[in-house]
């Protein structure tokens, strides 16, 4: 896939994560595609939902499999704003999501490249696509901002 497209879904996930942040919400937003067409789209909503497990990705991924009618997400596309979390990388795992793309590194959760390499570890059934650092420094402007206004 060319760069410009992830460039493209990329603004499509700091669009979402901005309305994340004018919710009070952690401004992490995710979109899932397959042949060029968004399946889903969310934020984190965990606030919201009062749901830990309520990350951007996981909301997707279930938007995505109940569209698909399936669990298996083969095909398809995850664009994040942040390094996946331990759970969310797990979870692409299991869906069997192809490709994940993602904006700004997590050196204290991710769990793709930062502290753990989940989405490509040879002892697990599916391996990941990865390419990180796509707008990394508007994604990590995005949450350096929100949590400077939380302090």
């Amino acid at each position: 896939m060319p760069e410009k497209d992830d460039e493209h879904y990329m603004n499509i996930a700091l669009g979402l994560a901005r309305e994340a942040f004018m919710q009070g919400e952690v401004p992490i937003g995710a979109l899932i595609i397959r042949d060029g067409k968004i399946l889903a789209q969310n934020y984190n909503r965990r606030e919201e939902l009062k749901d830990a497990t309520a990350h951007a990705e996981i909301l997707v991924l279930r938007e995505a499999g109940r569209l698909l009618g399936g669990w298996r997400l083969l095909e398809t596309t995850l664009y994040v704003t942040l390094e996946p979390c331990p759970m969310c990388a797990g979870a692409l795992v299991q869906a069997r999501v192809s490709r994940l793309v993602y904006g700004a590194k997590d050196p204290k959760g991710g769990a793709v490249e930062s502290l753990y390499n989940i989405t490509s570890d040879p002892r697990l059934n599916h391996r990941l696509e990865i390419r990180g650092g796509v707008l990394k420094e508007k994604c990590s402007a995005l949450l350096q901002n929100f949590f400077k206004n939380r302090r």
